[in-house]
C-alpha cells in the first residue's frame, strides 16, 4: 500500500476520497492538501423520512447503498481525478447511526484495498470542526469552535489539529433536537431547525419570554427545561401566534448559544470563535454570532451553509490531517455509533 511505503509523505498533493454517511445524508468529496476542495457531493433523504418525522436508520442504509456508488463517481468526476491519483480513502466511523455508518465504512475500505491505498477513519465531531477552517486554513490558533447540531451542543478549544479540550456541552438535549422536538410538536414537520428558522421571521422574537437555562452558570448547557416551557406555554395558550412561539423559543436558544461561546472565548483567550455543525445554518444564531465578534473584537468564522450540514469535504480535512500524524488505519477497522471525540484536559 502507498501509506506503508516508506517514500509515502502527507503533503499539500496529497488527494483524499472521502465518504460520510452517519445519518441520512449520501456524501463523497475529493480534498487535496487538508484544505483544497476539489468535488463535494450530497445526496440527501430528506424527502425519504418526512413522512415518519425522522430518520428511520433501515431506510437510511438501504438508501446509502443504492446510492453510495453513484455518488463517489461523481464525486471523482466533479474533481477530474483518476482512481490513480487518489492517495487515501476516508470515511466517517462514528459517532452515528451504525446501519449507515457500515455501509461508508465497507466502502471506503474495499476501495483502500483495491487501489492499495491507506483507509482512514474519520471521527464525524472532529470532522465538522475543520468545516469553518476549509474557508480560511490560515486561521490562528487557539480558536473556540461551538459545534451544535441534533445530536451535540458542545464548545472545543482547539489548539491544534488534533489538539481540542472540551469546554462544555449540553446536559440533557441537544441544541438541534430540541428545535427537532419543539418543530414536532408545533406540526411544523421534519427537519424541524429550518421549519421554526423560516417561521420565525414571522413572529415576535420578544412575544414570549422562555427561560435561557443555564445563562450564567459555566459553561454547560440545558434545553430540555426551554422544550418543556414551550409545550407547557402552548397548551395553556392555544390561540398563541406559532410564529411568535417559534421566534422566541429560536430567540431563547441562540442567547445562550451566543453568550456562553463568547464566554468561552475570553476564559482561553481564543483569536477566533467558531460555528459548526448543522444548527450552524441557523439565520439568526448567524447573525448574532457574527455581531458578537464584532463587538468583542474577536474573528467570528461563519462556515458556508453546504459545510454546516453533513458532508464529505470535511472528513476529507479531517482525514488529511489524521493520515499525516497517525498513519493509515487497519482495515479491520470497525464502525462505532457512539464514538466520542478525543480531548486532552
Amino acid at each position: 500500500m502507498r501509506g506503508l511505503n516508506p517514500d509515502f509523505r502527507v503533503n499539500e498533493s496529497t488527494v483524499v476520497l472521502a465518504i460520510e454517511t452517519s445519518c441520512d445524508e449520501t456524501a463523497a468529496a475529493v480534498v487535496m492538501g487538508g484544505t483544497e476542495v476539489l468535488s463535494n457531493v450530497v445526496s440527501s433523504q430528506i424527502d425519504l423520512h418526512a413522512a415518519f418525522g425522522g430518520v428511520v436508520p433501515e431506510i437510511a442504509s438501504r438508501a446509502h447503498v443504492e446510492l453510495l456508488n453513484p455518488i463517489v463517481a461523481r464525486a471523482l468526476t466533479e474533481a477530474n481525478v483518476d482512481p490513480s491519483r487518489i492517495d487515501a480513502v476516508a470515511a466517517t466511523y462514528g459517532p452515528g447511526l451504525i446501519g449507515p455508518l457500515l455501509v461508508g465504512v465497507s466502502a471506503a475500505k474495499a476501495l483502500a484495498f483495491a487501489w492499495e491505498v491507506p483507509f482512514i477513519g474519520v471521527n464525524h465531531l472532529e470532522a465538522h470542526l475543520y468545516a469553518g477552517l476549509l474557508d480560511d486554513p490560515s486561521l490562528p490558533m487557539p480558536v473556540v469552535v461551538l459545534l451544535v447540531s441534533g445530536g451535540h451542543t458542545m464548545l472545543i478549544e482547539m489548539r491544534g489539529p488534533g489538539e481540542y479540550r472540551l469546554i462544555g456541552q449540553t446536559i440533557d438535549d441537544a441544541a438541534g433536537e430540541a428545535f427537532d422536538k419543539v418543530a414536532r410538536f408545533l406540526g411544523l414537520g421534519y427537519p424541524g431547525g429550518p421549519a421554526i428558522d423560516r417561521l420565525a421571521r414571522e413572529g415576535d422574537p420578544t412575544a414570549i419570554d422562555f427561560p435561557r437555562a443555564m445563562l450564567h452558570d459555566g459553561f454547560d448547557f440545558s434545553f430540555s427545561g426551554l422544550k418543556t416551557s414551550v409545550m407547557n406555554h402552548v397548551r395553556k395558550n392555544p390561540s398563541v401566534a406559532t410564529a411568535d412561539v417559534a421566534a422566541s423559543f429560536q430567540a431563547a436558544v441562540v442567547d445562550v448559544l451566543v453568550a456562553k461561546t463568547r464566554r468561552a472565548a475570553d476564559h482561553v483567550g481564543a483569536q477566533a470563535m467558531v460555528l459548526g455543525g448543522g444548527v450552524a445554518a441557523n439565520s439568526l444564531l448567524r447573525e448574532r454570532f457574527a455581531a458578537a465578534g464584532e463587538v468583542d473584537g474577536r474573528r467570528a468564522l461563519l462556515p458556508s451553509r453546504e459545510m454546516c450540514t453533513d458532508n464529505a469535504a470535511m472528513i476529507g480535512a479531517a482525514a488529511w490531517y489524521r493520515l499525516r500524524s497517525d498513519g493509515a488505519m487497519p482495515l479491520d477497522t470497525g464502525a462505532f455509533p457512539n464514538l466520542r471525540l478525543t480531548v486532552t484536559s
